[in-house]
């Protein structure tokens, strides 16, 4: 409510200011693509002007001996012209000039970026789910295609898409759901789990040869804060990790990995897929002690010929040490990188507006808050490497606290982050206008070999492939 009250008097004053005055507030722009780095291959940012003078305004953009110039409020560029500028002004600045904002300049890294961005769109409240689609982005364009959506699947759930090249899968729930996995062309779905799992697999990985799947199995509850400032809580009172055989079709499962004391989640494999990457906490009395549960971040090793997790495990990110819980680890392709999200507890930091993010070195160990690219004040999560390791999306609610958005960011050789960008849209006014959540964005080199009515057919078709 305080929030909600802060907003309004800003509001008011806003109003009061303007009637007095009789000018509207300072120009500004949005998405905000100043002093941003990017890909050559990215679409045109197209960005829009509001306040004083916008509908006046003239942007000139120069690139070497190209010039574009557009008048007007919304500023869209013509695909062609911005391909001229971005060609022209490779590893070199494209400089813009506003008529009502002064000058900037974008950089255009020799960098490419993976081209083919996944998201699932949902509305972000907690309180019901519907119509949910998981859509496909070609990002050196507008395009966007369907993967998965509610009208073909009996508006079943579908969640946690996974990428790896030209492999991918995600969950479709529902009576006729299962792990929809996408391996070299084939369109599978499977029934991941056996007899003695506590549950289904949930989150996980897919190894780079495309074989091996690293999963957790958990039992998630969740709750609600009674307290100000905090929404819902999601843990978990159970969770191990497994290792599924798409060859074979078989769950392998480890002892000290199905423990009843402590809890594994969020497992992923190192870029070389010769170990995995977990968080593992344990257990607490839930929900009275929820702020108590504080996941770690180990290392074990995999045996790419058997398919086994090492007996021994390593920790290389203690909570008790940051009095912190960390969560969704992801592994750069070229293996010097760890990125992961940090809260003050839990792993459902969706809602934990003090969450960022992470980065740790492989070499040394040594890691460090991303406060180059984190917002002070909203969570930023759900991140995704590009494959030549220069790029990473993450999903921020930095703009209202609400709808999550994918933002884009360069990282350089050191691990440094650029200013963060919007993925940049035709219509510039839509992410002010869409209701919906763009839901753990995901990098792919690769289009998907799949659209939804392919899931669709699936889904309605025979029972899901068994696992031993």
């Amino acid at each position: 409510m305080k929030k909600l009250r802060d907003i309004s008097l800003t509001v008011i004053t806003a109003l009061l200011l303007y009637g007095c005055s009789g000018e509207s507030p300072r120009p500004s722009l949005y998405p905000d693509y100043r002093e941003v780095t990017v890909p050559k291959n990215i679409a045109p940012l197209n960005f829009h002007y509001s306040g004083k003078g916008s509908g006046r305004a003239v942007t000139t953009f120069v690139s070497r001996d190209i010039t574009v110039r557009i008048s007007g409020k919304k500023v869209c560029i013509p695909p062609a012209e911005w391909r001229r500028l971005v060609l022209s002004a490779e590893d070199d600045t494209i400089h813009v000039h506003s008529s009502i904002m002064g000058d900037w300049d974008i950089m255009v890294s020799r960098d490419t970026m993976d081209r083919y961005l996944t998201y699932r769109l949902i509305e972000p409240g907690y309180e019901v789910w519907n119509r949910v689609e998981i859509k496909e982005r070609d990002v050196a364009s507008f395009e966007e295609r369907t993967l998965s959506s509610w009208e073909n699947t009996s508006n079943a759930c579908m969640n946690c898409h996974i990428h790896k090249g030209e492999n991918s899968m995600f969950y479709l729930r529902g009576s006729r759901g299962g792990a929809i996995l996408s391996r070299r062309g084939e369109l599978r779905k499977l029934n991941l789990r056996r007899d003695g799992m506590i549950s289904g697999t949930v989150y996980g990985d897919l190894h780079p040869d495309g074989r091996w799947g690293v999963f957790s199995t958990n039992i998630i509850i969740p709750g609600f804060h009674t307290g100000p400032g905090k929404r819902l809580e999601v843990f978990d009172t159970a969770s191990d990790l497994c290792i599924a055989d798409f060859d074979k079709n078989t769950i392998l499962t480890e002892p000290s990995f199905c423990r009843k004391d402590f809890l594994e989640t969020f497992p992923c494999f190192s870029a070389d897929g010769t170990a995995v990457f977990w968080c593992g906490a344990d257990t607490v009395s839930i929900p009275v002690e929820i702020d108590k549960l504080k996941y770690s971040l180990y290392k074990t090793p995999f045996d790419t010929l058997t398919g086994r997790l090492g007996p021994e495990s390593e920790l290389i990110w203690d909570a008790s040490a940051h009095d912190a819980s960390v969560c969704h680890p992801k592994a750069s392709p070229d293996g010097k990188w760890l990125v992961f999200t940090v809260a003050d507890y839990g792993t459902f930091p969706i809602w934990h507006r003090e969450c960022d993010l992470w980065i740790m070195n492989l070499a040394t160990g040594s890691s460090r808050r991303m406060t180059e690219i984190c917002s002070p004040d909203f969570q930023e999560t759900y991140h995704s490497w590009s494959s030549d390791s220069r790029w990473l999306v993450f999903a921020s609610k930095r703009d209202d606290g609400q709808y999550g958005k994918p933002f884009i960011c360069h990282v350089d050789n050191t691990g440094t982050g650029g200013k963060p960008f919007l993925l940049p849209q035709e219509d510039p006014y839509l992410y002010e206008r869409t209701l919906k959540s763009f839901n753990i964005p995901d990098l792919g080199s690769a289009p998907a070999a799949f659209d939804s009515s392919r899931t669709g057919l699936l889904y309605r078709g025979p029972d899901a492939e068994i696992f031993d």
